[in-house]
């Protein structure tokens, strides 16, 4: 089994169901007391949202590569970003190790693929959902992505901020996330990536009855299958 790497605590709700479904996963296909060969770093996730607010991409892409490095230093055999927005730095951390990066929208975009979808609506944080890095990554795969309207990503983003990494998930703010997936499948989608780590504590995959793409489980099974060389 390969040591993964985890760069996590942004947030650190969503982290901890990185763990779990890795673990779970393992312990599923070894069986016996097996659990995931794991390092974990994780960060102050105030730190981390100071300088996402402040756009200096610069200086958290050198922090991130700075410890990925280290997990590499440390044993890891492969490195994995617990968070889909902190991709906006995947580049500086690829630069800085020598060990595969798993990067997150290349997971989802494969199960997407096997789905069979073309059209999928992203939801996400505001970065996510308007800067290129993440958009262009699934674009790259074939796929087109649509993201909600100018409301509707003020909601997602205003959710995920000020409600789910502070661990708290409410039944009306999942009412209104379904609304909107509604109103994307509606405009044409065929799918939707749950592109923030965090939006899965809220909207599962039972709860809409639409091609739903967690992924948070999307990027810890691929971890799974390249720590197993599955």
């Amino acid at each position: 089994m390969k040591t993964i790497g985890l760069l996590g605590g942004m947030s650190w709700e969503s982290s901890i169901e990185y763990e779990r479904l890795i673990n779970t996963e393992v312990r599923r296909r070894l069986g016996g007391t097996h659990s995931a060969d794991l390092l974990v770093r994780s960060y102050d996730f105030a730190a981390i949202e100071e300088l996402q607010e402040r756009a200096d991409w610069d200086a958290a892409g050198a922090l991130l590569a700075a410890d990925a490095a280290a997990l590499e230093v440390a044993g890891a055999d492969l490195i994995l970003l617990c968070t889909n927005t902190m991709h906006r730095v995947a580049p500086a951390i690829e630069a800085a190790i020598s060990v595969p990066f798993l990067h997150i929208a290349d997971a989802t975009a494969a199960a997407v693929g096997r789905a069979g979808v073309q059209r999928v609506a992203l939801l996400g944080t505001r970065y996510t959902m308007e800067e290129d890095f993440y958009r262009g990554r699934l674009s790259d795969h074939g796929l087109e992505v649509s993201v909600p309207d100018e409301a509707g990503r003020d909601l997602v983003h205003r959710v995920i901020f000020d409600e789910l990494v502070r661990g708290e998930v409410r039944a009306d703010s999942r009412l209104e996330f379904i609304g909107i997936i509604e109103r994307l499948v509606a405009d044409g989608a065929d799918g939707v990536i749950a592109g923030c780590t965090e939006i899965e504590l809220l909207v599962t995959p039972d709860d809409v009855p639409y091609r739903y793409f967690p992924t948070t489980a999307l990027h810890a099974m691929a971890a799974v299958d390249a720590a197993l060389d599955r």
